[in-house]
């Protein structure tokens, strides 16, 4: 398989075409890299499951390595996620941006990206590109990292391109991004609770 073109996106202000692109990719079962306010991501539609298996193979991970996925508002995680007034209260402030919200599952969440508490790994990430694309999908994405089978993170398109683009459909260019993950928040108990800090300020759920 020719490896994925790489085509040119505005971080800020995504050309509708390309967006069109992206989802008619998505739309038929294949991979996207996208740019997200971490870094880039793998992505694919929430509900085809071969898709889901060919980012599994790509990355050379296992299937009990769970994948989050990328919703647009509060509205369509409360779709997938059972949001209590707690966990509510944290997301409001912290949405969107650079993090990831561990919360209960709903019926709707297919099983291949529950986590094992039946738990799911929710993002609204602070980007343009990937949530105009969640928008027009009309249902959640798929986020993991672009990274190697080695676990080595891929900051830049070309790279992309160089070590996965045989496994991709299409890349989507929205510039460079720095090596920075997100923050991971456990909204499933309690209390908050903090698993990775990483770019996104984590500092008053710190008890």
């Amino acid at each position: 398989m020719p490896a994925a073109p790489i085509v040119e996106i505005d971080p800020l202000h995504p050309q509708p075409r390309v967006v069109e692109r992206a989802v008619s990719v998505l739309s038929s079962g294949g991979l996207l890299a996208y740019p997200t306010d971490t870094y880039y991501g793998i992505g694919c539609d929430l509900f085809d499951k071969r898709a889901i298996e060919r980012i599994y193979q790509l990355k050379g991970i296992p299937k009990t390595q769970e994948l989050s996925f990328v919703c647009q508002d509060l509205a369509e995680i409360s779709r997938y996620a059972i949001v209590d007034n707690a966990a509510y209260r944290v997301l409001r402030r912290k949405v969107p941006g650079p993090y990831t919200f561990i919360l209960p599952a709903t019926r709707l969440v297919p099983d291949l990206v529950l986590r094992r508490q039946k738990t799911v790994g929710i993002r609204i990430p602070d980007s343009p590109i990937a949530l105009e694309i969640v928008r027009r999908l009309g249902h959640p994405l798929i986020s993991t990292s672009a990274a190697t089978p080695g676990g080595d993170v891929l900051i830049d398109a070309k790279d992309i391109k160089e070590e996965l683009g045989h496994g991709l459909d299409l890349i989507l260019d929205g510039g460079y991004k720095p090596n920075e993950p997100s923050s991971v928040i456990d909204l499933s108990g309690p209390e908050p609770v903090v698993l990775r800090a990483g770019k996104g300020d984590v500092s008053d759920l710190v008890v």
